[in-house]
């Protein structure tokens, strides 16, 4: 019989390995509006899984592996430092509205996700640009990062619904 340490780092190299395919694929869909940082998000469908379902440093595991190996796939390096600053952000935002509303409302976690993963974006973007001006893409980061971050929101909720017994609350 498989050991319960065992298990626990199997599933969650397949949720990394979710959270990169989902990554990658989204990385070749056109999105068809012209701001710069627009994505929809989908992997952070699997963040919010592995917080919900798993430990903190379990859910920034993940997080980071699919940054890491997410920029390298996607040749584009310089989005590393983009999707760490926000990633993060929005990983410690997250986990904060977690332990506040008790898992709950995982719709309006999600929101509250993405907004703080367009500020991460942002306080990048001022640092490596050394410019402030990169602030006028906030509000229209933050209208689409709220609609894709609803939508996640209500994916990860149903995902979490239908995980087998077996992976829930490892």
């Amino acid at each position: 019989m498989m050991s319960r340490s065992i298990k626990r780092l199997v599933i969650l190299a397949l949720f990394a390995t979710i959270a990169l395919t989902i990554f990658v694929i989204e990385a070749q869909i056109p999105i068809p509006v012209p701001i710069p940082g627009v994505k929809l998000g989908l992997a952070n469908v699997i963040t919010l899984v592995v917080l919900v379902q798993f430990r903190l440093r379990d859910a920034a595991a993940v997080l980071l592996i699919r940054i890491l190996l997410g920029s390298i796939f996607g040749g584009q390096m310089i989005s590393l430092v983009y999707s760490l600053c926000g990633g993060f952000l929005c990983l410690m935002g997250m986990t904060l509205l977690c332990r506040l509303l008790k898992n709950k409302y995982l719709w309006f976690i999600s929101v509250m996700g993405a907004v703080f993963h367009n500020i991460g974006q942002i306080i990048a973007a001022m640092a490596i640009m050394q410019t402030v001006q990169v602030v006028v893409y906030l509000p229209f980061l933050l209208v689409t990062g709220c609609i894709c971050g609803l939508f996640t929101g209500f994916v990860a909720e149903q995902m979490i619904r239908h995980l087998p017994e077996c992976i829930k609350k490892q």
